[in-house]
């Protein structure tokens, strides 16, 4: 028999899987690319296959974009059939949206490289924590959003900093939104200077904005660290999968 594909969705063209994609290739678990952006078909259904991640994108939930209420519904029967759901950024406001959390904009908007922290105020957040980022209480993690979501009922929440309160939130065990972006590559970084070369210039300044020398001071050893953190989330979301 052979095993299902992970299916991943894009919703910009500079927004792909990154180092998702490298773990995957690592680790033997095939995946399929929706590139949404380029009109590509968006599956009917979720059963043929093992799990669901949604990518980033610079347009909003709230958007009323056509493709918007079919991944929405996708997720929803992702999450009812028991199939592992990932998000980054606008994939994490797409999983909450699905789950009936609101999406708004935040207090500031974030750009670059920002710690997180960990939370462990409950056992479930202790819990919760050392499965998914094990003993580490904080870590830097790339950001670039303006808008936030709220926390589902029944979620975890997991990640906070100081720009943005709901950085990730765990669900129903197995699934994780994420606002921030554990995804990136020093490529990936590169090409989003470059074409949020604008939003930069007119943000520049305020505190949660880094400017683009910065962003790229020790990008790779960034994110090389980065990648590490990602591998730990990754591995522990794919115990989910059901691959056969």
């Amino acid at each position: 028999m052979n095993k299902k594909l992970v299916l991943i969705m894009r919703f910009y063209k500079t927004e792909g899987p990154g180092y998702l994609a490298d773990f995957f290739s690592q680790n033997d678990i095939r995946y399929q690319l929706i590139k949404v952006d380029q009109m590509e078909n968006i599956p009917k259904s979720i059963s043929e296959y093992a799990g669901l991640v949604l990518m980033g994108g610079p347009m909003s939930v709230n958007d009323g974009l056509p493709w918007i209420n079919e991944v929405v519904k996708l997720i929803q029967e992702a999450i009812h059939s028991d199939v592992p759901v990932l998000g980054h950024c606008l994939g994490g406001q797409l999983i909450s949206k699905a789950v009936g959390a609101t999406v708004k904009k935040n207090s500031c908007k974030e750009i670059g490289w920002f710690e997180v922290q960990t939370l462990k105020h409950t056992p479930q957040q202790i819990e919760a924590s050392r499965k998914w980022f094990g003993d580490l209480s904080k870590f830097e993690v790339f950001h670039w959003h303006g808008e936030t979501f709220e926390l589902p009922q029944n979620a975890i929440h997991l990640l906070t900093n100081k720009n943005c309160h709901h950085q990730a939130y765990s669900y129903l065990d197995k699934h994780m939104a994420f606002q921030c972006h554990i995804e990136m590559t020093p490529s990936m970084v590169e090409s989003w200077i470059k074409s949020g070369a604008n939003e930069m210039e007119n943000e520049k300044n305020k505190e949660a904005i880094q400017s683009p020398m910065a962003i790229l001071e020790n990008v790779t050893n960034k994110c090389d660290q980065l990648n590490k953190l990602a591998s730990r989330v990754y591995k522990e979301w794919s115990k989910g999968l059901r691959l056969n």
